[in-house]
């Protein structure tokens, strides 16, 4: 079972890092949630947290246009029954790195919930 939670996490760094967002979100339940402190610092009204596939899109696509070079390198990842603890480098040219530590909460192989900690 953990192997098939990882597999879900390998697909969801390719998606990212190649930028394919209808890849990502075929990977998210419709009705997941998001929470994200990016999400509090850039849109304060939604405290974090947002749901649903078409809100993912447009919080991701914002990311892509303004942070082309943005690429997730994986340093860890740990499976168990239902969720998924990635640990990863957040790398942006120009930008500092920063480590990121985010879960993943998967039920019937789609992911239900992420929350993402900064480091």
């Amino acid at each position: 079972m953990s192997n098939q939670l990882q597999s879900i996490a390998i697909k969801w760094f390719d998606a990212f890092n190649s930028k394919n967002l209808d890849k990502l979100l075929d990977l998210y339940d419709d009705e997941a949630q998001h929470f994200s402190p990016k999400l509090k610092i850039r849109q304060p009204e939604t405290k974090g947290l947002i749901i649903g596939k078409q809100s993912m899109r447009t919080w991701w696509q914002d990311a892509f246009d303004r942070l082309p070079t943005l690429h997730y390198k994986v340093t860890s990842l740990t499976a168990n029954t239902d969720r998924v603890f990635m640990e990863y480098i957040r790398q942006v040219e120009g930008e500092d790195d920063m480590l990121v530590a985010e879960v993943l909460e998967i039920k019937d192989d789609k992911i239900i919930f992420s929350r993402v900690y900064h480091g």
